[in-house]
């Protein structure tokens, strides 16, 4: 067979086929595998049309199907299915080629794997993918990591495939070396669940309290999403209140099963950040809510539990409640990037990547799940300082959260008194009042820690690390 693909794909499960069809109809020629060569085949004969495509059986006849230096992207579960999939490519590959990992793989994997494979030559571009199959077959939000070599290489083929901003940037950049890319991604994914919990926050707030149907609640998200909160994930919210379900004629919401599932990433996210000593308290927040929603045995059994129950407004009242709940949505949500920001400067700085912060929000502007008329602004944020230390200090960003605050408050306040749980919009207040705090209990912390442990402490008007002789006379000694 002779190299004339530009590009390879193995893994034809719905991402690899519809990320395949799109680099064909980009006018690339693409080599096909699978594991089950039938998928390869029903590729080809529903879509042979798109593109110019290469099937392929064996290993061997895929590997030599591609132009060199070979780009091969894997499209398989993360985990040992990765591994085997390299382990079989691999000794079939020469120095200069690469195989770029499209999963949803563990940054540390990545790292692992890269550095095994550039000790043959060979360049392991850990890839995080965003946008779903939709994202992959019209335009995704990549995130690669890897050498840049390898960028040179395969950098023009993805901002070809990549969605488009507003302003044609393509969604994809180089992230940094090895994990980088898998660690945005798993941020990204982070981001996403504290964004999806906030949301649904806001739906329970407007149902319960406000005493909104669906249908209404719809309503008012397609409100939202023609101003600030404008995004795919508050559209698809909007969507999805305003379906009902064919077979009963309820709102499709009220026959779904309230115990929301994960794959990982934002467990991985709070996982990381721990290590780190980052605090991403509202990220961490939505996926325990996630877990809890899941013991449904738990819940039964505490169904029993005392409280208040949730009166709705009067109409006048219920409309101004809405709009105190956009302002907690959208100060909240800050929070949430804010966050996430955090913990990826944390992971370039231990890692040593040299992420820009502000290309990774600019990436995100269109194709992922988090997609948003306000990652313009971030972008512009870090654009204007680059070593921006936090979205809060962007004084666009204060000043907005500052004006929300008063609703924001008012809106925990009442979900309190009324007994609905808002874990995310409550922790994200918390996480702006300690960060605004001019003093924390954390002094006395310290303190504590001292006492039962000789931990040590510092002082705020006199260098030097100290312990006090507790059991003793508690006279002070320097350390």
């Amino acid at each position: 067979m002779s190299a004339s693909a530009q590009i390879g794909v193995t893994g034809l499960a719905v991402m690899g086929r519809n990320l395949a069809r799109n680099f064909a109809r980009h006018g690339y020629t693409v080599a096909l595998h699978n594991r089950t060569a039938a998928k390869t085949r029903a590729l080809v004969e529903e879509f042979g049309d798109e593109g110019s495509f290469v099937p392929t059986e064996s290993a061997e006849e895929f590997v030599a199907a591609l132009e060199r230096p070979r780009r091969l992207v894997v499209m398989v579960k993360a985990g040992e299915a990765t591994d085997a999939v390299i382990d079989e490519f691999a000794p079939l590959l020469e120095e200069g080629d690469m195989i770029v990992d499209g999963g949803n793989a563990h940054f540390a994997d990545t790292r692992r794997r890269e550095r095994k494979l550039r000790e043959r030559g060979i360049h392991f571009v850990g890839t995080g993918i965003s946008g779903g199959e939709e994202g992959a077959l019209n335009g995704p939000s990549i995130m690669p990591g890897g050498s840049k070599e390898s960028y040179k290489a395969l950098g023009p083929m993805l901002e070809k495939i990549a969605a488009k901003a507003e302003d044609g940037a393509p969604c994809v950049t180089h992230i940094g070396p090895d994990g980088a890319g898998h660690f945005v991604k798993m941020v990204h994914n982070g981001i996403e669940y504290a964004d999806m919990q906030l949301i649904g926050e806001a739906y329970q707030l407007l149902r319960d309290v406000a005493g909104y149907s669906p249908a209404r609640i719809a309503d008012v998200f397609r409100t939202w999403n023609t101003g600030r909160l404008d995004s795919y994930l508050i559209e698809i919210t909007a969507e999805v209140l305003k379906h009902s379900d064919p077979k009963t004629g309820k709102p499709f919401v009220d026959v779904v099963a309230d115990a929301a599932e994960q794959k990982g990433t934002g467990r991985w996210t709070v996982q990381i950040a721990l290590d780190l000593g980052v605090p991403v308290s509202g990220i961490a927040e939505a996926v325990f809510a996630r877990s809890l929603s899941g013991h449904t045995a738990l819940r039964e059994a505490s169904g029993h539990l005392s409280g208040p129950t949730p009166k709705p407004l009067e109409e006048a009242e219920a409309a101004r409640f809405a709009d105190q709940v956009e302002q907690a949505l959208y100060a909240s949500k800050i929070v949430s990037y804010t966050q996430g920001f955090h913990e990826i400067a944390a992971g370039s700085a231990e890692y040593g990547w040299d992420i820009d912060l502000g290309a990774v929000a600019s990436i995100w502007r269109a194709g992922c799940i988090i997609r948003a008329a306000f990652l313009d602004r971030i972008t512009a944020a870090y654009a204007r300082q680059p070593e921006l230390p936090s979205l809060l200090s962007d004084p666009r960003f204060a000043s907005e959260v500052e004006g929300a605050q008063g609703d924001w408050r008012d809106v925990i306040g009442t979900a309190v008194r009324q007994g609905v749980a808002t874990p995310g919009f409550s922790t994200a207040l918390a996480y702006y009042d300690a960060l605004r705090a001019p003093r924390l209990p954390a002094a006395l912390t310290q303190a504590q820690r001292d006492y039962f442990g000789a931990h040590t402490y510092q002082r705020v008007d006199r260098d030097g690390t100290f312990h006090t002789l507790w059991g003793g006379d508690r006279s002070e000694v320097e350390s």
